[in-house]
């Protein structure tokens, strides 16, 4: 006999944990987390402090995204605690062992006084410009809201940063710095897509921030007319979320590797020699992660290593390593897909070919080795 939907939310009750909002923020200290799982036009009223936010329709889609683990200790809420208990059954039914649902939902822990927020919602124009953005669960508006709130530092505003620049721009990222001392050159416009003819002779900071702001003007763009060096690095690159380097020096490379490291903070790397280019990420927040020097523990000599104005460079080659970048960029600061970390990605764009390395971190690397984390 087919049981009705009061049966079957009866069976739930009996069956499915089911949390008072104190008990919730016990378990939560404990490194629980909240899962919402009430739709945009109700979480856009408010959310948990903390809470992961994904949609009851989506949720066996995007969970193992947003909580890899399913030993995950899970307190599930929805507006009454009801959505919660069939979501915490459609989570067993993926893997999940140890889910409870909110007693009450949202209502219940804010009648308990606790804490929660309204987010920061996007705006009407907003909302047309990230349209895109917003129909794709594994971003939507909170990981939107996340690009619009992230900062990220560019190192050159050159053949990488160029392409670099202009697509985080577009995706919507809040504040984009960028370090370059160079000004535009006619040789630049080959590749250096961020520059224009009537730019000859400006900085390229300046240059720079001109295009992006005129892309979009949710973006403020931080410049810093400097060249990187190891006196202000750690003032630079404090409260950024992430490096993007597009540097063609191999001395710049190592200081910002360096950086990084101490500061525990993401760099995307990026190179590009005549017909040829490489991708990896660095990510020091995780134990696994190769750094720079773990690749090159040291620079090679000069004559080994020339740069673009010695070397050539095919104009196109930097907008297919610069986008990448960009992905990997955006990839990190939502914490979404796999990026390059400790994947090294070869591009050869004679034979039209990619190759992937794998890269290991180095125990004895100088940087990010165990003598360096003791």
């Amino acid at each position: 006999m087919s049981s009705t939907y009061n049966d079957r939310l009866q069976y739930l009750r009996e069956t499915i944990p089911s949390l008072t909002a104190a008990e919730v923020v016990e378990l939560a200290q404990a490194d629980a987390v909240l899962l919402d799982v009430r739709e945009p036009d109700e979480t856009a009223q408010g959310i948990v402090d903390g809470a992961v936010v994904i949609p009851r329709g989506l949720l066996e889609m995007k969970v193992q995204m947003d909580i890899p683990n399913t030993d995950t200790p899970i307190v599930v809420y929805c507006a009454s605690g009801v959505r919660s208990l069939f979501a915490a059954e459609a989570l067993q039914a993926v893997g999940y062992t140890s889910v409870v649902s909110l007693t009450g939902g949202f209502d219940a822990w804010k009648q308990a006084g606790l804490p929660w927020s309204a987010p920061q919602q996007l705006t009407t124009t907003q909302s047309q410009r990230y349209s895109r953005h917003l129909r794709i669960p594994e971003i939507g508006i909170a990981g939107q809201q996340k690009l619009l709130e992230s900062k990220v530092l560019l190192i050159g505003a050159g053949g990488l940063g160029s392409p670099a620049g202009l697509y985080l721009a577009a995706a919507g990222v809040g504040t984009i710095g960028i370090v370059d001392d160079d000004v535009v050159d006619a040789s630049n416009l080959q590749r250096q897509i961020l520059h224009r003819t009537h730019d000859l002779g400006t900085p390229k900071v300046l240059s720079a921030r001109r295009t992006i702001e005129a892309l979009n003007p949710d973006v403020q763009v931080q410049v810093y007319a400097e060249r990187l060096t190891e006196e202000n690095v750690i003032d630079i690159f404090a409260g950024y979320d992430l490096i993007v380097d597009g540097s063609d020096s191999f001395e710049t490379r190592y200081i910002v590797n360096d950086a990084t490291v101490q500061l525990g903070i993401p760099q995307v790397h990026g190179s590009i020699f005549r017909f040829d280019g490489q991708v990896t990420s660095f990510d020091p927040r995780r134990d696994d992660s190769p750094c720079y020097r773990c690749l090159f523990p040291s620079p090679p000599p000069p004559e080994l290593a020339p740069n673009c104005a010695v070397a050539g460079v095919l104009g196109v080659l930097p907008g297919v390593i610069g986008t990448i970048q960009a992905t990997e960029a955006i990839k990190l600061l939502l914490g979404i897909g796999e990026p390059l970390v400790g994947r090294l990605l070869m591009y050869d764009a004679l034979s039209m070919s990619f190759r992937t390395l794998k890269v290991r971190r180095d125990e004895n690397c100088p940087a990010c080795g165990q003598a360096q984390s003791r």
